[in-house]
């Protein structure tokens, strides 16, 4: 199947499904929010914080595309990635990309119990925190959708249905 990129709203799940659906398939894993705060040696949070959200954006930009990629691997991006710089079009041109689609509300169910602090969020909770998921979903999803196969539903993330969209999508 090649390279593959996972793409979705932050808390989707990325970084887990890239980990499960690389080892069914004996691919390498790559996380680009790992390989960000690797290359820039500080966390996300306190990048965005420090240098704003543009320079962000160009930095990692900058990491997806000057990444040197095996042949196959499983890369999970950033939740903003594919919005920005025509980054989508590039990850498109280069593999498969799959848009890991959930509920707002599920969505702020998972990140309320997060671990890991999100900038774009901005404290926010409950119903308040919907909303802001449905407003930033609603700017993502002409980007989300250009991806080449997506997992609509919960049932759908898992790494078989992953590898059994990707495989009926040629």
């Amino acid at each position: 199947m090649g390279l593959i990129f996972l793409v979705g709203f932050m808390g989707c799940g990325k970084t887990t499904m890239g980990r499960k659906l690389s080892a069914a398939l004996e691919y390498d894993f790559i996380d680009l929010d790992h390989r960000f705060e690797e290359q820039t040696g500080t966390r996300i949070s306190d990048y965005f914080t420090e240098h704003g959200e543009e320079a962000f954006r160009k930095q990692e930009s900058k990491i997806l595309k000057e990444t040197i990629y095996p042949e196959n691997a499983v890369v999970s991006t950033g939740g903003g990635l594919p919005c920005f710089f025509n980054n989508m079009d590039w990850m498109n041109a280069r593999g498969q990309t799959v848009y890991m689609k959930l509920t707002p509300k599920m969505l702020a169910s998972r990140l309320e119990n997060a671990k890991t602090p999100r900038p774009v969020l901005q404290g926010k909770k409950g119903q308040e925190l919907v909303e802001l998921i449905e407003t930033k979903l609603a700017e993502r999803e002409p980007h989300y959708s250009k991806a080449s196969v997506v997992a609509d539903s919960f049932a759908d993330l898992t790494p078989e249905n992953i590898m059994y969209l990707l495989a009926t999508n040629k």
